[in-house]
């Protein structure tokens, strides 16, 4: 993330987020920024910032790169693809080359792991949001 504070050029500066969705910035230690917008994340750094240590701090967020995700299974090119918002299984399925000819075409499961850590499987279909670190399995189908 590049975090801006303006007029503080010591406080200004990319961050990144540790495998529990924190980050540590200077003055106020850790924020937890998992499932938070960046506008959300602006107003915690803001609301932590005043009125011990800045006065009207003006904070703004920006999202420099994202997790990618995985896809696996019977599509033509399975591995790792970068993240964009708004994504579905099937503009996964189409990033990854599309199915391969034993693909379930209607058949899929995203591995993803909750806000604690542990992983857990959603059946899926075509209009399923991907999320960052999500596995994508498109299934075989069988004979």
């Amino acid at each position: 993330m590049r975090i801006i504070v303006y007029g503080q050029p010591n406080l200004t500066g990319e961050y990144v987020l540790d495998g529990s969705g924190a980050l540590s910035f200077p003055l106020i230690g850790q924020v937890q920024a998992m499932g938070m917008t960046p506008s959300q994340l602006e107003h915690a750094i803001v609301s932590r910032l005043h009125p011990d240590y800045l006065r009207n701090p003006s904070v703004s967020v920006e999202v420099m790169t994202r997790r990618p995700f995985y896809i696996v299974g019977e599509v033509r090119n399975p591995g790792s693809y970068p993240y964009v918002s708004g994504m579905t299984v099937i503009n996964a399925i189409a990033l990854a080359g599309g199915f391969t000819y034993r693909a379930r075409e209607s058949s899929f499961y995203i591995k993803r792991n909750d806000r604690n850590g542990q992983s857990g499987r959603i059946d899926a279909n075509q209009e399923t949001p991907v999320q960052p670190g999500d596995v994508i399995m498109v299934r075989e189908r069988y004979f």
